[in-house]
């Protein structure tokens, strides 16, 4: 049975996603709009061969997000009998377009975390698996990018790429760590901003233990039990105007 500490946490998380997506609805501020439908979200499905999903990476600066993000999609365009619709949305990568204008306040963190949440369920609904990557440190916001998924009844994965932070600060790579133990950043996720890990996440990769390889095949088998498959039949032929007359040889 679940401490009861963390299922207040759960449950808080949870009241405040809930409050996230009112606040997300009521925030439409443009009027006399309509919501136009086009092709079914399962001809969509169909046409690629399988269910849209979103995995959602999260993690420290440093745990490993990006380069199991790499090598999952790889995984499943390059390495699978039929390529799969994947489309990766990277947390640094958004931030030099779509996400631009935020910086890391907690209220820009919320606004990133709703806009990949929006765009992630656009993906989905496509038909693609959507990796997106970004820390994502507040387990509200968290809760919010899965609400927006459960209000589509899209499948949402919680895919926490874990360290421990001793780990992530020797790896390093963008020197960032060592920038805000000398207080040249502030607010800097795991060091003097917090990182509320997930309490029940579906796939926990612990990269300090694993290799990129095990951390994308734990991923691959949660993905398979998710059952995004669809099962397929073969076309058959239309009959012919006229039909052809066997020829012996």
């Amino acid at each position: 049975m679940a401490p009861i500490a963390s299922v207040a946490r759960l449950a808080l998380a949870a009241a405040l996603a809930s409050l996230l997506v009112e606040q997300s609805a009521a925030a439409v501020k443009s009027d006399n709009i309509k919501y136009h439908e086009g092709l079914s979200r399962e001809d969509k499905w169909k046409a690629v061969g399988h269910k849209g999903i979103t995995l959602w990476m999260t993690g420290l600066s440093g745990s490993g997000k990006s380069t199991v993000s790499v090598a999952l999609e790889q995984a499943l365009v390059t390495n699978q009998p039929r390529p799969y619709f994947v489309y990766r949305l990277d947390g640094d990568n958004l931030r030099f377009g779509l996400n631009r204008d935020l910086g890391f306040s907690p209220e820009d963190r919320k606004e990133n975390v709703r806009r990949v949440a929006e765009v992630s369920k656009l993906f989905a609904e496509a038909g693609a698996i959507v990796i997106a990557g970004l820390i994502s440190p507040y387990a509200a916001d968290r809760a919010y990018a899965r609400e927006v998924h459960a209000n589509s009844s899209l499948p949402f994965l919680e895919v926490f790429i874990d360290a421990p932070l001793e780990v992530v600060e020797s790896r390093d790579v963008k020197g960032l760590y060592k920038k805000a133990r000398a207080g040249q950043i502030k607010g800097f996720t795991g060091i003097d901003a917090p990182y509320e890990k997930p309490e029940n996440p579906e796939v926990h990769v612990r990269t300090d233990q694993n290799t990129v390889t095990q951390g994308v095949n734990i991923i691959l088998e949660q993905l398979d039990k998710a059952g995004i498959h669809l099962p397929r039949t073969f076309r058959p032929l239309d009959e012919p105007t006229e039909e052809p007359q066997c020829k012996s040889a």
